[in-house]
């Protein structure tokens, strides 16, 4: 029967301490357990690795020679444990977005990607790099305008709408002009956001009477009646509810969403995964 690299770690242990006792409290386990173990490993072998008194342990010839060949097995599976923990890591990304993705895209792209782990983070509006520029994510699926330092590949282009409180006054049109919202009060996204803020508000002289970091808290502000904002018309799929109104905009150029990258980033997984979104949106668009 063959040994287990526990069994060598415990040989190990015992052959370097010369001590039952201190090798049992190095390895967390009983000293009766130890020995239960080394007897077995013995047997397996069919050899006495140790001689032992009441006072001394130490090796016997056969123990000496297994020593150097027991520290080699269990250094080369530390290995490739770690080879095997480094090659998880490289087929794992960590995608950041701001809205909910939607649009098919995340089981069209892991249908393609089977073998890879996606993981998710939302990242609030505030950060206009939606993670990347901080490490936090590795890819994202984000909204244009994005950071100049970040490069990109537009995989969807929709139209803006707006979101009403249900009974606002425009809620009875069918769409929206775009100068119709001149004048309304606008839930804004924060200063930080950049670019991004000024895109979602749709003009740069809007009357903002609120921040929200996030689109849920945007939408609960537009639903309380504290006031309006836009959004994509993928987005008006996703977050359609009785809470508020959603209305298509006409006079505003639309909205590009975009899988975003760091622009010296060329691992081989981030091509891959541009390339999978690129197909499953552009394609199916």
């Amino acid at each position: 029967m063959d040994a287990h690299t526990r069994d060598l770690r415990y040989f190990v242990a015992v052959a370097e301490q010369l001590s039952f006792t201190q090798a049992a409290a190095s390895l967390f386990i009983s000293q009766p357990a130890l020995s239960k173990q080394i007897r077995q490993l013995e047997l397996s072998l069919h050899t006495k690795l140790f001689e032992r008194d009441r006072r001394t342990v130490r090796l016997t010839g056969q123990g000496a020679a297994l020593l150097p060949h027991a520290k080699l097995v269990i250094e080369q599976w530390e290995e490739a444990q770690r080879a095997v923990t480094a090659a998880r890591q490289r087929a794992s990304l960590t995608v950041g977005f701001q809205t909910r993705i939607g649009r098919g895209l995340i089981s069209k792209v892991s249908a393609r990607l089977t073998e890879w782990t996606l993981l998710f983070r939302q990242i609030p509006w505030s950060d206009p790099t939606v993670g990347l520029g901080s490490g936090d994510t590795d890819v994202a699926i984000a909204w244009l305008p994005v950071p100049g330092t970040l490069a990109w590949k537009v995989v969807a282009t929709e139209d803006r709408w707006v979101a009403l409180p249900p009974k606002h006054r425009l809620a009875r049109y069918e769409t929206v002009p775009a100068n119709e919202l001149a004048a309304e009060p606008f839930i804004a996204l924060p200063g930080s956001a950049g670019a991004q803020r000024e895109f979602w508000l749709g003009d740069t002289d809007r009357h903002v009477v609120a921040e929200a970091w996030t689109a849920e808290e945007s939408f609960e502000a537009v639903a309380s009646g504290l006031g309006i904002t836009l959004l994509s018309a993928g987005n008006a799929e996703i977050y359609h509810s009785a809470d508020i109104a959603l209305r298509p905009v006409t006079g505003l150029p639309p909205a590009e969403l975009a899988v975003v990258w760091r622009s010296d980033d060329r691992r081989a997984e981030i091509s891959t995964f541009v390339a999978a979104c690129e197909q499953c949106l552009c394609h199916a668009g």
